[in-house]
């Protein structure tokens, strides 16, 4: 049986409406009902919800009265009181489930609220991802009905005082509705398992039962998996063992730094199909091949609002400042970088996401991630982003015919000057330094403000090359191993001092007596 070709409910079908109208249009009336069922909450009581509807311009309505949030503010302010068992304080009922999450800039775990709208709304988009596969020429049709690995968090939730929480893919895979049992692997025992080295040792185990025709995760433990499956079974490659396997279906992280090192894996080539699911909801999924980004979700659960990402908006420390400019997704730009805001079915009110994106086609609402509104660097004014990052690592790579699958940057003080310290995975031989200035030098190339500051107040660029397990072996060491963790591209604050830390650890511990 093909999952693209299976009967589904009467009520999902209904809400699988083709974008028809003009993404203004349906994004009002996306507000108008998230605004309409949250009306008689204690958030919708406090702002007027009644009244923003009856207005003429709902949307300049509701963005006069309600505030921004980012998680701090909001939890502290109206989630915490959902947590501790309230009902219908952002969202209509209790919340009986949460996603944590510490997004890649924090140590500590957030609580996001996950319900059933929210829950539905992220499948109806998935199941509009998956009839979007009919876009693919030459679609391989074998594979569609194939098994579908999705490595995530277990299943086995944490239960809390009338809650239960946990990594959002695992909520998901809990959830997932009937018709999709056959087709999900690693199936319910081993998505139980909380230990990630233990759940990947199953899988291996078990992978020669599987026929998968698709992969879903991050790409860094997915890449994991296969190379302990390839090592068990000495393997050339992974399509020696899932022949069908067509489709890689990820997010997160850009893909780019680790193609090349995941392209040995394989056998023949994948196709790649990139999604935006963050904890808060189901944001854009790519919807045809060589798109030149991922469609963003108009017409389902989410209200979107975008912040220019520059310093009339955001200071020195990616915060926003005071009354900043917000713009609808009518009064956006290709090729300009946004902060987003989401209103969500969950309780999420004009909530700062914490990503970064940028338009390359608005006619057609795609996007690509670009980064993190805390994960750049502007010590002196050289307004380094991520996405300028990964395309100097992928440049300098390509160059030097390595593979590089992790990275992560800091600023430091520099005596009366400032640097930037990298510290670069590769399992590959190196030299250090022709790898540091290739990657300074094509930074001077893609960043303009990089290449002023560099012969200013930006004095030196320091590099350490280590193996791709020092990272992993980081991120156990927090408790983040798998699912949907992924390592900071920029260190700051608290995380910078326990990467120092773990390092200077390290390097005892090999330092021989």
């Amino acid at each position: 049986m093909a999952i693209i070709d299976i009967n589904l409910p009467q009520s999902i079908i209904k809400t699988l409406r083709l974008q028809q109208n003009d993404p203004h249009r349906q994004q009002l009336r996306v507000l108008k009902k998230l605004l309409h069922k949250a009306r008689f909450t204690e958030f919708g009581q406090q702002y007027r919800f009644d009244e923003i509807l009856l207005q003429q311009d709902v949307i300049k309505k509701f963005q006069e009265l309600v505030p921004l949030y980012n998680y701090s503010k909001i939890y502290k302010e109206w989630w915490h009181r959902s947590l501790e068992g309230k009902a219908d304080v952002c969202w209509p009922g209790r919340i009986k489930y949460y996603a944590l999450s510490s997004g890649t800039s924090e140590a500590a775990s957030k609580y996001i609220p996950i319900t059933t709208d929210l829950l539905k709304g992220n499948r109806v988009v998935m199941i509009k991802q998956i009839l979007s596969l009919r876009n693919y020429s030459d679609l391989p049709m074998r594979s569609i009905g194939k098994g579908w690995l999705m490595l995530g968090g277990s299943t086995a939730l944490q239960k809390g005082a009338g809650f239960y929480a946990g990594d959002l893919s695992g909520i998901t895979a809990k959830k997932a509705p009937f018709w999709f049992q056959p087709f999900y692997k690693p199936g319910r025992k081993i998505a139980r398992q909380r230990n990630w080295t233990r759940k990947l040792k199953e899988v291996v185990r078990k992978a020669p039962q599987w026929d998968i025709g698709f992969v879903v995760g991050v790409p860094a433990w997915i890449q994991m998996c296969m190379e302990m499956i390839i090592e068990e079974y000495k393997l050339n490659n992974i399509h020696d063992i899932w022949p069908n396997l067509a489709f890689f279906v990820h997010g997160g992280v850009s893909f780019q730094p680790y193609k090349k090192g995941f392209e040995k894996l394989l056998g023949k080539p994948l196709i790649y199909v990139e999604t935006y699911l963050a904890s808060e909801g189901f944001i854009a999924y790519q919807d045809r091949p060589n798109a030149s980004g991922m469609r963003l979700v108009t017409n389902e659960h989410i209200f979107h609002e975008f912040i220019p990402f520059d310093q009339k908006n955001f200071d020195a420390n990616g915060d926003i400042v005071p009354n900043p400019q917000v713009l609808t997704i009518a009064d956006v730009e290709e090729g300009k970088e946004y902060a987003i805001l989401i209103s969500t079915s969950a309780g999420a009110w004009r909530y700062l996401v914490g990503d970064t994106i940028r338009f390359t086609d608005k006619k057609r609402t795609e996007l690509v991630i670009t980064g993190r509104t805390k994960h750049y660097l502007s010590l002196v004014g050289e307004h380094l982003g991520v996405e300028n990052m990964n395309k100097a690592i992928e440049l300098a790579s390509a160059d030097m015919n390595i593979s590089i699958p992790e990275f992560t940057v800091a600023g430091i003080p520099y005596g009366n000057f400032f640097a930037h310290h990298w510290y670069v995975a590769c399992d590959d031989n190196v030299n250090t330094e022709i790898l540091r200035h290739k990657i300074d030098d094509y930074l001077k190339q893609l960043n303009d403000d990089y290449a002023t500051e560099r012969g200013h107040a930006l004095r030196e660029v320091l590099l350490d090359v280590m193996p791709e397990k020092t990272f992993i072996s980081f991120m156990r060491s927090l408790g983040k191993v798998g699912g949907q963790h992924k390592f900071p591209r920029v260190l700051k604050g608290k995380m910078f001092e326990e990467w120092n830390k773990f390092l200077s650890n390290e390097m005892q511990n090999s330092t021989p007596l």
